[in-house]
């Protein structure tokens, strides 16, 4: 049951799901319809990653410009957050499948212009409207599914929009990949997302608003036809007693059902000692998920690939792959595991896991940018005057630069490697394509993120190893979490909150991302990351709940009892732990 009483799961919910799929497929068909939202999250996120790619080497502005390259990233991040922002207000007032429909419109609308895009300023139009339906969609989705799940396999239909975040994501690379000879490469890349959209559209068009919403709202008959195809005659009659017991308790606590404007909703959720402790461990959790680094992976694979030593586009895509599979993997143990191991203990796991890929990151690329080769004025000089870099023509001491140097003392400097052996020295050349064409007709590699290495390999299983640490805890469990946590009454507007977070956190990741790369190098990059995930799991040990096999409306009981230190209070029963 979802508002009844506590079930504590006592096998996989993932199996659970399976034998579901045959007994009940209504409650599945809601899950996957919904969880395409997490799909078109999952792809906005990965397809930009390669596209970035092919936008570069059409407009030298971007090219040139680290600024812009992460602007027009990071910008479907800053709709995002006005979604997410805006995301609670617009499902509290017009419910979970309104919004999901409204998200929808947005992504079409956003991945049309794009793929028509004649400038640099309308891919970031584009990229803002996206980002308004990804804004929406991820907070709306899993409290959708949540809110139509039965407590029993509640965690494990959450995780399955997880799964289709990383799905999308997988086929964001795979579709990448394919069009990387097509006409307009870029363009075919960012439209297609327009597709998913339609379908989510239509096949929600179709299915019904969530029963908690429609309860709430006093639409009590329609709540009731839909709760009697998810569950037993005896089970509806148990949850609406639910339902009506969680609509008392609100209407003594705030005189009327849902009362107050937008800013007064806030205010009385922060008010709420129990509702304050799920949002400062909901919120945690959220900007925990982005600044341990995940999506300078999925906003950056191909980019990251290229700084560990692989110049060519299409194979740095390729190697990208592996990241994305990876994380699709990661995301089903997280089904399987999620309710007979607990979410906290899931966190806490997985983020030992992405500490330890961190450090070792930052000394792969450490040894790399140790290693590599060095410039050669002769050879630099062979390729004439017109194409030398500028700021090496002018440099005082251009016998100690080597490729690391040339690649960051400008935006305008790119690496030919050596034509026999790309571990010597080689030529440093302006930022053109006159300079990229010159070094290609010598069958030479150009590079102009990285620089060559041996040890490449070595950093793609780190990278790997962080992803398969990542997906199955800190990947869908905060999700999990914030749809959980949080009482019904408060759920949109908390879960709005939560979603905001995320996203604003996700702006200044993927927006300083590359600066900070230029800045530091990539080795300080993922030092600093790693610096700030052991922060995070020490917030996750004190202040983050378990909820696993917890009723929601018994989740605002527990909090209640619970202490503000969850490893050090209120574990003087098993009643009180949540």
């Amino acid at each position: 049951m979802v508002e009844g009483g506590i079930h504590k799961a006592d096998k996989s919910e993932f199996v659970e799901c399976l034998r579901l799929s045959w007994t009940k497929p209504y409650i599945l068909r809601l899950a996957f319809s919904a969880g395409i939202g997490g799909f078109l999250f999952g792809y906005d996120t990965g397809v930009i990653s390669g596209a970035l790619l092919y936008i570069r080497d059409e407009f030298p502005s971007v090219q040139k410009s680290t600024t812009l390259q992460e602007t027009i990233v990071s910008m479907a991040i800053a709709g995002a957050i006005i979604g997410a922002a805006l995301g609670g207000w617009i499902n509290d007032s017009f419910g979970r499948k309104k919004s999901i429909l409204i998200s929808d419109l947005n992504f079409m609308l956003g991945a049309i212009v794009m793929a028509v895009a004649p400038f640099p300023s309308i891919i970031i139009v584009g990229r803002v409207l996206v980002g308004l339906g990804v804004g929406i969609a991820s907070m709306t989705a899993p409290l959708y599914i949540s809110e139509a799940s039965p407590t029993k396999i509640r965690g494990a239909l959450v995780a399955t929009n997880g799964l289709l975040i990383t799905g999308g994501q997988f086929l964001a690379y795979l579709i990448n990949l394919a069009f990387t000879r097509a006409h307009g490469t870029w363009r075919w890349m960012l439209g297609v997302a327009a597709l998913p959209a339609i379908v989510q559209f239509l096949l929600l068009w179709f299915l019904p608003e969530s029963p908690r919403w429609l309860y709430r709202k006093g639409r009590k008959e329609e709540a009731r036809e839909i709760l009697q195809k998810i569950y037993g005659a005896e089970e509806v009659k148990q949850e609406e007693e639910a339902l009506a017991a969680s609509i008392a308790d609100e209407i003594a606590e705030e005189g009327s059902v849902g009362a107050g404007n937008l800013f007064t909703r806030v205010k009385s959720a922060w008010s709420n000692p129990a509702v304050r402790k799920g949002l400062i461990a909901g919120i945690g959790c959220q900007v925990a998920q982005q600044f341990v680094g995940i999506n300078t992976v999925m906003y950056y694979s191909p980019t990251i690939v290229q700084l560990a030593g692989y110049a060519s586009n299409s194979t740095a895509m390729a190697l990208s792959l592996i990241t994305s599979g990876l994380n699709a993997v990661g995301t089903i143990i997280s089904m399987c595991f999620v309710d007979k191991y607990g979410r906290r203990k899931l966190l806490l796991i997985s983020m030992v896991g992405i500490i330890v890929c961190l450090y070792s990151l930052y000394a792969a690329f450490e040894v790399a940018a140790n290693r590599a080769p060095g410039v050669n004025q002769v050879d630099t000089i062979h390729f004439g005057n017109n194409t030398m870099c500028p700021t090496y023509l002018n440099a005082p001491n251009p016998s100690k630069w080597s490729c690391v140097t040339c690649l960051s003392a400008s935006p305008d400097c790119g690496f030919c490697a050596n034509q026999g052996n790309t571990l010597q020295p080689g030529a440093c050349l302006a930022l053109d394509s006159n300079s990229k064409k010159a070094c290609g007709g010598e069958r030479r590699q150009w590079y102009t993120q990285g620089c060559p290495s041996n040890i490449g390999w070595l950093a793609l299983i780190f990278l790997g190893s962080y992803i398969i640490s990542y997906a199955p805890g800190m990947g869908t469990v905060p999700w999990i979490v914030n749809s959980e946590i949080y009482p019904l009454r408060h759920r949109g507007i908390c879960g709005g909150m939560a979603a905001t977070a995320n996203w604003i956190s996700n702006l200044i990741v993927s927006q300083s991302f590359l600066s900070l790369t230029q800045a530091v190098g990539s080795s300080w990059t993922f030092f600093i990351f790693a610096s700030v995930s052991i922060i995070a799991f020490v917030f996750i040990i004190f202040f983050v709940p378990e909820t696993k096999g917890v009723a929601l409306e018994e989740i605002e009981d527990k909090l209640n009892k619970q202490g503000w230190v969850v490893c050090c209070a209120g574990r003087s029963s098993d009643t009180t732990k949540v």
